[in-house]
């Protein structure tokens, strides 16, 4: 099988050329001012790096541009809360695989809430199966977060199919972060494709993967060792005490006044 026949997603290009100012929102976050093309692998590509650096605004015009809703769902989810996506989809192009997905899903952590609600909503009147039940037909508002979002991914997604992913380890605990590489897994085995933003090393672990790290204001594919977070990890694992002392020493000097 070629590449093209692997992916459904094979890059995203920022068109620098119709940009209007690289000192403006979206344009002056670290994660797009010096993004040029990025390639994504055929099974999962992680895009890693600190909060506020604008891995999720990239993110979701790389999956408005596919054609999701900015908040989160299939394709057929059309629903807006809140008007607070950026214009950056407007200025990404996309080259797709010969490959076309069965389905898909953007998931936002922060407005999954909404997603539920929605789904609530549109049960609620006439026509068709309910849409609960393709989610294990169970409320997602009757489950936790991490309940919720793993009826999601055991339910609701499926092979052959696209899936872009903000933090979803938001609500999981360790236990349920490897529960959910295992069914990464097995929809990868089946030809879907994944594209991450986490901040979890374990999820990040994922073999035959891509990790892009933003480092000084730039995404580079970078291996799992080499991340920021393994690094931290395994320093913090490897000592804790020793770690936590020297972080509770720093943080107690900063607030010792002259006169102490």
């Amino acid at each position: 099988m070629s590449i093209l026949d692997r992916h459904f997603l094979l890059w995203a290009q920022l068109l620098r050329e119709k940009v209007p100012s690289f000192s403006e929102y979206p344009f002056s976050l670290p994660a797009v001012r010096n993004v040029d093309r990025i390639t994504f692998h055929p099974n999962v590509t992680f895009v890693v790096g600190e909060n506020g650096s604008g891995k999720s605004t990239l993110l979701e015009a790389i999956a408005v541009a596919w054609g999701f809703n900015p908040e989160g769902g299939s394709k057929n989810f059309r629903f807006s809360t809140r008007a607070s996506h950026s214009t950056l989809s407007d200025y990404i192009r996309l080259a797709k695989g010969v490959r076309r997905p069965k389905d898909g899903f953007f998931l936002r952590a922060e407005s999954f809430f909404n997603v539920a609600t929605i789904i609530e909503q549109l049960d609620e009147g006439p026509g068709g199966p309910p849409i609960i039940d393709s989610y294990g037909g169970r409320s997602l508002h009757e489950q936790s977060h991490g309940e919720s979002f793993l009826a999601l991914l055991n339910e609701r997604f499926r092979t052959d199919s696209l899936y872009i992913l903000d933090e979803p380890e938001a609500a999981l605990s360790p236990t349920r972060q490897m529960a959910t590489l295992c069914r990464i897994h097995d929809l990868v085995r089946g030809g879907s494709q994944f594209i991450i933003a986490t901040h979890s090393p374990i999820l990040m672990a994922y073999p035959d993967s891509k990790i892009l790290e933003l480092r000084q204001d730039e995404l580079r594919d970078v291996s799992y060792t080499e991340t920021e977070h393994y690094a931290i990890s395994r320093r913090f694992f490897m000592d804790h005490k020793a770690t936590l002392r020297q972080l509770l020493d720093k943080t107690s000097q900063r607030k010792r006044s002259p006169a102490d």
